[in-house]
């Protein structure tokens, strides 16, 4: 066994000291652990809908409907199933806190396990409460995931000058090999200066308030956690739809946002 100095001791005892230091600057304002029998109408309600969302996916967002989502084994379940919906070729589910806690900064955490296959496309992202016009009142995309491009986990974020769609999208790519097969802890820390994405606690990418803009920085208001797994689309699909692999289950374990005492 190694010997561990005392300059060592000293140390690992400042390391845990700060940290502990770190985490009492948190204060936790809403939780969901996923352990009663059914999903709490008081923090989730669900957006209903296949008209494509804009991305041209291929699911149908269903309510309260358990084959799509529910609680299981201590977990939320959002489940994508190749089924016939209305003019819809697959269900799914989109479960959002809009009404139940729109939130201005913090720190949030999602502990999930993704789905796995081509053409799935889970994401746990944000949106202003009072969006008017996309993208100019912001995205925040804490993690998205391609199935055809299995262990690249992407934080982003959208703004009127910054987006995909002008080619200026502000991103960066984290590999998590075992992202579909592991829960793995998903976390963005939103402040007035920045933001931060991580997967267990790695940094991979930081967005600056450098600009003081609201072109650049749509980020001082009230935004909403979403929830989803989408079929296919633009971006999902972009490698098409692999349908012996449904149904695909994006499994979440708890979801944890805490208040940036800084």
């Amino acid at each position: 066994m190694k010997r561990i100095s005392l300059f060592s001791n000293i140390i690992l005892l400042s390391v845990t000291i700060s940290c502990s230091t770190a985490k009492e600057k948190k204060e936790l304002i809403f939780q969901d652990e996923f352990t009663g029998a059914t999903i709490n109408p008081s923090k989730w309600t669900f957006e209903v809908g296949g008209d494509g969302f804009g991305n041209n996916e291929l699911q149908f967002y269903t309510k309260d409907r358990k084959e799509n989502a529910r609680v299981e084994d201590g977990h939320l379940i959002i489940e994508a199933r190749k089924e016939k919906w209305e003019k819809n070729d697959y269900t799914s589910a989109k479960l959002i806190t809009k009404e139940t806690f729109p939130f201005q900064y913090g720190s949030i955490e999602v502990r999930a396990k993704l789905p796995k296959g081509k053409g799935t496309w889970p994401a746990i992202w944000m949106l202003s409460k009072d969006i008017k016009e996309w993208p100019d009142d912001g995205e925040i995309d804490i993690m998205e995931h391609v199935g055809y491009n299995e262990g690249f986990v992407h934080g982003s974020v959208h703004t009127k000058k910054y987006n995909h769609i002008i080619g200026t999208q502000k991103t960066d790519t984290i590999i998590v090999k075992d992202a579909t097969s592991q829960f793995h802890v998903y976390r963005a820390d939103w402040g007035p200066e920045k933001i931060e994405m991580f997967v267990d606690n790695k940094k991979y990418f930081t967005y600056i308030n450098s600009e003081k803009t609201y072109e650049a920085w749509p980020f001082d208001q009230p935004f909403y956690l979403i929830l989803n797994q989408a079929v296919g689309g633009n971006w999902g699909g972009k490698e098409g739809v692999d349908t012996g692999v449904y149904p695909q289950k994006f499994l979440i374990d708890y979801v944890r946002i805490y208040k940036l005492n800084k």
